[in-house]
């Protein structure tokens, strides 16, 4: 018996630790439904409100409404997490991001718009924080940026279908479906709950020696900074497309929509990508390119009156963001806690999405939305430095 064993598994073969289990199945269950929620009327709400007269400031607004709501819950979710455990915040951001999206069914005025999305925001950030820092905690360690680009493409589905599907039903007349999808879909989570780890966040003792703890504790501290910073800007560019490319004169409909899909597919396969890269080489290299490949995706976003430089733009982009969303997250699990560091990622992520529309909507007024484009690519470059800073710092 002891030979047969021998010879099925050789000396120095390393068995790869199972990636999936049941709880790690449900957490992506509650990520996915609550994205599909979040996505159906990101772009379908500031659709609205221009139809019935907002400006491009007030459209920004209510975005910027839905953002604000989310980061004040990632402020607030890793405390959660630890006092209520993860059953409870996922529950608690599944009701406030589901039930809310009823309201859109009796009345539309700016000021239910502003309202709803801020409560709906809410509820996302917590259910983002939690699913967040439950799939870094139930992956083993030396998979956890493949991982985290599987938890990608898990994410990535409700930006491929659901983004360009609520712009399709919003510009048919159909805002009534596309809210009544968004409350169901934001209330799926609960039904995930029974399976989900009910524990609470406990604290990371570093058990390294005190010269060695004080310089990864510097490390951690810079980290904690550069890498959100990274992150934010790549996610303003993103709230200005999904915000304001549907609404950029000349462009119909149905070529927004297809250009957004293409972007976000993209993303998709470029994070899952990026996570077997990074597991094998390290994470922090693919942040300069990435940020390089984004804003050239961003320069191509000048010339609105050719579609072939709109989809160009959004392959680059896309490819960009998708890698610069993988390594940043990878890098932060790496050295915080993963309530922290999940709620930082997402901080960083929504934070830039909804300023990004808030500040864009008041510029483009000024300088056109080809000129807005381009300046928010030139915010993505900024970030080259801060990239090259964390590279340094891990390399040493």
């Amino acid at each position: 018996m002891s030979t047969l064993t021998q010879a099925q598994t050789p000396p120095g073969t390393t068995v790869p630790a199972r990636l999936l289990s049941v709880p790690l199945v449900a957490t992506f269950g509650a990520e996915f439904t609550s994205l599909t929620s979040f996505f159906l009327l990101v772009s379908v709400i500031p659709m609205l409100a221009a139809a019935a007269g907002a400006s491009s400031s007030g459209a920004g607004l209510i975005t910027g409404s839905l953002l604000l709501g989310t980061v004040a819950a990632e402020a607030a979710a890793s405390a959660a997490i630890s006092r209520f455990g993860y059953r409870m915040v996922v529950a608690a951001g599944a009701v406030l991001l589901g039930a809310p999206a009823l309201a859109m069914l009796a009345a539309e005025p700016p000021a239910v718009m502003v309202g709803v999305s801020l409560v709906r925001g809410f509820g996302f950030g917590l259910c983002g924080v939690a699913t967040g820092a439950l799939t870094a905690k139930l992956l083993p360690p030396g998979r956890r940026g493949e991982g985290l680009g599987l938890l990608g493409l898990v994410a990535g589905i409700p930006a491929i279908v659901a983004l360009p599907a609520g712009i399709w039903l919003a510009g048919h007349h159909l805002a009534v479906a596309a809210a009544t999808m968004a409350a169901i879909a934001g209330l799926l989570p609960l039904a995930a709950i029974r399976w989900l780890p009910g524990g609470r966040e406990a604290r990371h003792a570093d058990r390294a020696g005190p010269t060695r703890g004080a310089r990864r504790s510097g490390r951690m501290a810079g980290a904690a900074w550069r890498l959100p910073l990274i992150f934010a800007a790549a996610t303003v560019a993103a709230g200005v497309l999904d915000s304001f490319l549907p609404l950029a004169k000349g462009i119909p409909s149905n070529l927004s929509s297809a250009a957004l899909l293409v972007q976000a597919i993209v993303a998709t396969l470029t994070r899952w990508q990026a996570g077997k890269h990074g597991d094998r080489y390290g994470h922090t290299g693919l942040l300069i390119p990435a940020l390089t490949v984004a804003a050239l995706g961003m320069a191509a976003m000048m010339v609105l009156g050719w579609p072939a430089a709109i989809f160009a733009g959004m392959v680059l982009f896309g490819a960009g963001f998708g890698v610069i969303e993988n390594a940043t997250f990878a890098s932060l699990i790496e050295q915080l806690p993963e309530a922290k560091a999940s709620a930082l990622w997402n901080f960083a992520y929504d934070a830039g999405y909804g300023a990004g529309p808030a500040v864009f909507g008041l510029i483009c007024v000024r300088t056109g939305y080809p000129a807005g484009f381009a300046l928010t690519g030139a915010l993505i470059l900024a970030a080259v430095p801060l990239a090259w800073r964390e590279r340094t710092a891990v390399t040493r």
